[in-house]
C-alpha cells in the first residue's frame, strides 16, 4: 500500500468544474441503497477547454453515468477507487449517475450509514463522495433538491436539508419526500435521515415578526429528554439577534438525535445531526455539566447557520474560519447567559491542559495548517479553541463596537460565498481601521507563546515599570516564530489597600483595567501617579493563549487570591498557590525524602471557606486542585508516580486540616428544592460536592454516611454520579461494589447513563483498573463500533495516569490492539485513540521506550490515512 500524499494549502486551486443545482434520489435499502444523481454543471471561466472532469466518489458501486441524457460507454470515462473522471465534456451540460451503497456496513460512520436502524449521514468533511460522485469540497456550492423513498412502516419520517415541496405513497409499501433548500451549501453541509422517529415540536418567532417552526426528532423513549436542549435552542436565536443581528433564514431547523455518531453534533443546513449524548438531558440521567454542555453545543450547531453555512470555508485550511469564530459565539452566549467567570475558567482549564499539551506535541500545528494528509486529523483544540483564542484577541484589540461592525460586513459581503481567513481579519480591518498585519502570525505560527513578566515600583517617581518579554518555542517544521501582536489585560492592585488603582500610561487616564499591547520581542510599560505600591493582576481573563511567567510570591498568590477584582484571576492565583506546593511535593517524593504541606495553602482555602464567594461555582472552582494532566503540562518530564502522590498529599492534608469547614460547608449546601439546571443551582451543587471530595479524600466516617445518602437519595444524576465516584474511588471495596452494582441494575436500560458507570470505572486510581477495561470490552452495554462507548471506555481510561502508564507498558499495549481493531471500522474515531501514545516524548526513559515499541508495532500494520499521519509524526520526532 502506498504511503499517503499530504495536501499542501499553496497548491489550492479553484475546480475546473462546479455544480449550481444537484437533484439527488434516494431508494432506501440497508444492504442496497440506490443513489440517483443529476447535476447542473459548469466549467469554470479559467479552467481549460479540455480540462477533463474529475469528481469525487469512494466505496460506490457505479452502475450508469450520462452526459445530457446519454448514457456513456464504459471506455468513455474512467472510475476507481477514489473517483469518476471523464475526459471530454461540454462547458456546461447535466451529469447523471446512478450508484449502489450499503449503509448497514458502513462502521466508518461517514457518508450514508444505519444508526440503531435508522439512516443518517455525516458528511463533514469528505463524506459526502461516499454517497455520490460530487466535487467534493467546501469551494463548490449548490442548490439541492433530494427526493427520499423509504419503507413506510420502519421509517415513516424522511428528512432532508430545507423544506418539505412533496410527498406521497408508492407501491410496495413505500413512500416518499421530497426537500428543498432554496441556500446554495457545499456537499459537507448535506444531511439525510429517515427512520422510526417521534417529534417535539415548538416554534420560534423572530425579530422580524416570522414564525419558525422548531422540532427535535427523537426515538420514543427519548421523548421526555429534550425540553432543555430546546430551550436552549430558543435563547441562542434571540441571543444572536440581539448581539449579532443574526436571523434565522428557513421556515423550519430540525435537530435529530443519533446514537452513533464520531462527533458533538453537525450543523448540517436546517437539519442538524447530534450525538445523542449532546441533545438528551434529564435530572435523573444527566448531570449539570451534561446540561451545560447540551446548552453551547446546541447554541454552536445553531450559530453556524452564519459562521459556517451563509458564509463557509473556501478549502478545508480555513476551517478555523468557521470552527473558531463559532466557538468563540457559543462561549460568549454561554457567559451571558450564566457565570461569565466560571464559563471562562472552565474553557482555560480545558485549553491549558489539552491545547497546550497538543501545541508541545508532535503533531503540533498552526489554527490554520498549511498542510494535511487526512482532514479529520485536524478538527484539532489547536482549530478550535485556539482558533476561538485568536478572534477572542481580536474582539479585545478592536473592541466589540468595531468587532460588531466588521461582524457585519463579513456577513453582508460574503453571504452565500466560500472565503477565507484574510477576508474576515480584512473585515475586523476594514471595521476599526487597524493594522492587522502582524495578528495575521497567529493564523500561521505554531506553539504555545510565552511571555516573561517583571515588575519594579519607583517609590519617588510613583512609578510601576511593567516589562514583558514574548518567545514561542520552534515546533517541527515551522521556521524561527516572530513576535506576535498579543493584548495583555491587566490592572495594578494596591497592596495596602486592596483595591484596583487608576492607570495612567504615556499621558493617557486609562481606567483601572487596560489592554497591552505586546507587539515587540521586549516592551516596557511605564505606569505613572501610582498611590502606592502595587501587585499586579496579569493577563486578565486570559486575554491571550499564552503562558505567562512573573516571579509571584506565595504571599501575593494568597492577597490575589482574596483581593484581585477580575474571578478568573482569583481562580488562576488560587491554582498558582496549589501548583508551588505541589512543585515541592513531586521533588520531595523524586528525592524520597518527607512530604510537607504548605500551611500558607491551608491558610488561603480556610479564608475562602470562611469568606465564600456570591458566585458559588466560582468558590468550588477555586477550591478545586489541579488536575493531574494540569500538573504535568508544568512539568519538564512528567512523573507520573510523583505526581498522583504529591496530588492525593494535599487532598488529604487539606481534607484533614479543614476537615469542619468542609462539614460545614456540605451541611449548609444542602438543598430540598427541585432540580432545575440554573447558575444558582449549579454553584450550591458545585460547592456541596467538592466539600464532599474532601472529606471523602480522608475517608472520614460522617463523610462516608454522607456519601452514602446521597447515592442512596437519587435525588439528581449530578449528586449521584459524585457520590458513586467517590464511593468507587474509594480504598474499601464495600462501598464500591455494592454502589456499582445498584447503578448497574438500574440503569441497564439507559445507554448514555451506561457510558458513566463505564467511565467511573476505569477512572479509578486503584491498581485493578486494567482488569476492570478487559471485563468491561466484553460488557453487553459495550460495542467497539459505537464512539460514545469507546470514549467512555477506552479514552477515559487512557487518562487515567496512574494506571494508563503502567511501568509494565500493559496499558500502552491494550490502547495499541484497540487501535489497531478499530481502524479497520472507524479510522477517525481510531485516530483520535491513539493520541496518547504520541505523546511519549513527555516521559522517562522506560516509558518513553515502551510507548514507541506500540507506536512501531501500529506502523507494522496497513493503516488507515488517519492512523498512518499521526503514528509516523509521533515516531518522526526520533528522526
Amino acid at each position: 500500500m502506498s504511503e499517503p500524499q499530504p495536501v499542501y494549502l499553496s497548491d489550492y486551486q479553484p475546480p475546473a468544474y462546479r455544480v449550481t443545482h444537484a437533484e439527488l434520489t434516494f431508494d432506501l435499502d440497508p444492504a442496497n441503497t440506490r443513489v440517483e444523481a443529476r447535476l447542473t454543471v459548469e466549467r469554470h471561466p479559467d479552467a481549460a477547454a479540455d480540462a477533463p472532469l474529475y469528481f469525487h466518489g469512494e466505496q460506490l458501486a457505479l452502475e450508469s453515468v450520462a452526459v445530457d441524457g446519454e448514457t456513456l460507454a464504459d471506455n468513455a470515462y474512467r472510475h476507481d477507487d477514489r473517483g469518476l473522471t471523464i475526459a471530454r465534456v461540454p462547458a456546461a451540460f447535466t451529469l447523471e449517475t446512478r450508484v449502489r451503497l450499503a449503509p448497514e456496513d458502513n462502521t466508518a460512520l461517514e457518508g450514508l450509514y444505519q444508526s440503531n436502524g435508522m439512516y443518517c449521514t455525516q458528511c463533514e468533511a469528505e463524506g459526502f463522495r461516499r454517497i455520490t460522485f460530487y466535487p467534493d469540497r467546501p469551494d463548490v456550492m449548490a442548490v439541492f433538491r433530494v427526493t427520499v423513498i423509504g419503507d413506510a412502516e420502519r421509517e415513516p419520517v424522511l428528512l432532508a436539508n430545507g423544506n418539505p415541496v412533496e410527498r406521497g405513497e408508492l407501491e410496495g409499501g413505500r413512500h416518499f419526500v421530497t426537500w428543498e433548500d432554496p441556500h446554495p451549501k457545499p456537499s459537507y453541509l448535506f444531511a439525510l435521515v429517515a427512520g422510526d422517529l417521534e417529534c417535539v415540536e415548538d416554534s420560534f418567532t423572530t425579530a422580524s415578526g416570522r414564525d419558525v417552526t422548531l422540532q427535535i426528532w427523537v426515538e420514543a423513549e427519548n421523548l421526555g429528554k429534550t425540553d432543555h436542549a430546546l430551550a436552549s435552542l430558543k435563547r441562542a436565536m434571540r441571543w444572536d439577534e440581539e448581539t449579532y443581528g443574526r436571523e434565522y433564514d428557513l421556515d423550519r431547523f430540525m435537530i435529530v438525535a443519533v446514537n452513533d455518531f464520531n462527533m458533538g453534533a453537525m450543523e448540517n443546513k436546517g437539519l442538524n445531526i447530534f450525538n445523542s449524548a449532546a441533545v438528551l438531558t434529564h435530572p435523573d440521567t444527566a448531570t449539570d455539566a451534561a446540561f451545560q454542555q447540551v446548552e453551547g453545543i446546541v447554541a454552536h450547531e445553531y450559530f453556524h447557520n452564519w459562521s459556517g453555512n451563509r458564509v463557509t470555508c473556501r478549502d478545508w485550511f480555513q476551517l478555523s474560519l468557521k470552527e473558531g469564530f463559532t466557538v468563540f459565539r457559543d462561549q460568549s452566549f454561554t457567559a451571558d447567559t450564566n457565570s461569565a467567570a466560571l464559563k471562562r475558567i472552565q474553557d482555560v482549564a480545558f485549553f491549558r491542559t489539552a491545547q497546550f499539551a497538543e501545541d508541545a506535541g508532535p503533531t503540533a500545528h498552526p489554527v490554520r495548517p498549511d498542510h494535511y494528509i487526512e482532514i479529520t486529523n485536524f478538527y484539532t483544540l489547536t482549530v478550535y479553541e485556539k482558533g476561538a483564542e485568536v478572534v477572542r484577541m481580536l474582539k479585545n484589540l478592536v473592541g466589540w463596537e468595531a468587532f460588531r461592525r466588521g461582524s457585519d460586513l463579513y456577513f453582508a459581503r460574503f453571504d452565500g460565498q466560500a472565503v477565507t481567513i484574510e477576508d474576515f481579519v480584512g473585515c475586523m480591518a476594514e471595521a476599526s481601521d487597524e493594522d492587522l498585519s502582524q495578528f495575521m502570525r497567529w493564523y500561521h505560527q505554531a506553539g504555545t507563546p510565552e511571555i516573561d513578566a517583571h515588575g519594579e515600583y519607583d517609590y519617588v517617581n510613583a512609578e510601576y515599570r511593567l516589562t514583558l518579554r514574548q518567545r514561542t518555542p520552534v515546533t517541527a517544521g515551522q521556521q524561527a516564530p516572530e513576535p506576535l501582536h498579543i493584548p495583555v489585560r491587566m490592572g495594578l492592585i494596591g497592596t495596602r489597600s486592596g483595591h484596583d488603582l487608576s492607570l495612567t500610561l504615556g499621558g493617557e487616564a486609562c481606567g483601572k483595567d487596560t489592554v497591552l499591547d505586546l507587539r515587540e520581542a521586549e516592551q516596557t510599560f511605564v505606569f505613572t501617579d501610582v498611590a502606592e505600591a502595587p501587585t499586579p493582576s496579569l493577563l486578565r481573563h486570559f486575554s491571550a493563549p499564552v503562558k505567562l511567567h512573573f516571579p509571584y510570591s506565595r504571599e501575593d498568590l494568597a492577597f490575589l487570591l482574596t483581593q484581585d477584582s477580575d474571578g478568573f484571576n482569583r481562580w488562576e492565583a488560587s491554582q498558582r498557590l496549589a501548583m508551588l506546593a505541589l512543585d515541592d511535593l513531586i521533588a520531595a517524593h523524586r528525592n524520597g525524602v518527607e512530604k510537607v504541606m504548605d500551611t500558607r495553602v491551608i491558610e488561603a482555602y480556610r479564608t475562602l471557606l470562611n469568606a465564600p464567594e456570591e458566585d458559588r461555582a466560582v468558590l468550588a472552582e477555586m477550591l478545586r486542585l489541579p488536575s493531574e494532566a494540569c500538573i504535568a503540562e508544568h512539568q519538564p518530564l512528567v512523573d507520573v508516580d510523583a505526581i498522583h502522590a504529591a496530588r492525593e498529599f494535599v487532598r488529604q492534608s487539606l481534607g484533614f486540616a479543614l476537615r469542619d469547614e468542609f462539614m460545614a460547608l456540605y451541611q449548609a449546601s444542602q438543598s430540598a428544592e427541585p432540580y432545575a439546571p440554573t447558575p444558582a443551582q449549579i454553584g450550591r451543587r458545585s460547592l456541596k460536592n467538592v466539600a464532599l471530595e474532601y472529606l471523602m479524600a480522608i475517608e472520614d466516617e460522617a463523610g462516608i454516611e454522607h456519601c452514602r445518602a446521597q447515592f442512596d437519595a437519587g435525588h439528581n444524576m449530578t449528586d449521584v454520579r459524585q457520590a458513586l465516584t467517590l464511593l468507587v474511588h474509594s480504598s474499601r471495596d464495600d462501598l464500591s461494589a455494592p454502589a456499582l452494582r445498584a447503578f448497574g441494575e438500574k440503569w441497564a436500560h439507559d445507554p448514555l447513563v451506561m457510558d458513566q458507570w463505564f467511565s467511573i470505572q476505569v477512572s479509578r486510581p486503584q491498581g485493578d483498573v486494567l482488569d476492570r477495561v478487559k471485563y468491561l470490552m466484553e460488557h453487553p452495554a459495550f460495542s467497539l463500533t459505537n464512539p460514545n462507548k469507546v470514549r467512555a471506555l477506552l479514552g477515559t481510561f487512557a487518562q487515567n495516569r496512574i494506571n494508563f502508564h503502567r511501568l509494565d507498558g500493559a496499558g500502552y499495549a491494550l490502547l495499541a490492539d484497540t487501535v489497531i481493531e478499530l481502524d479497520g471500522l472507524n479510522p477517525e474515531m481510531a485516530a483520535g485513540l491513539l493520541t496518547p501514545l504520541t505523546r511519549w516524548r513527555r516521559f522517562d526513559d522506560t516509558r518513553q521506550a515502551l510507548m514507541q515499541a506500540e507506536l512501531e508495532r501500529i506502523n507494522e500494520r496497513s493503516l488507515s490515512a488517519n492512523v498512518y499521519e499521526l503514528v509516523d509524526k509521533a515516531l518522526g520526532e526520533r528522526r
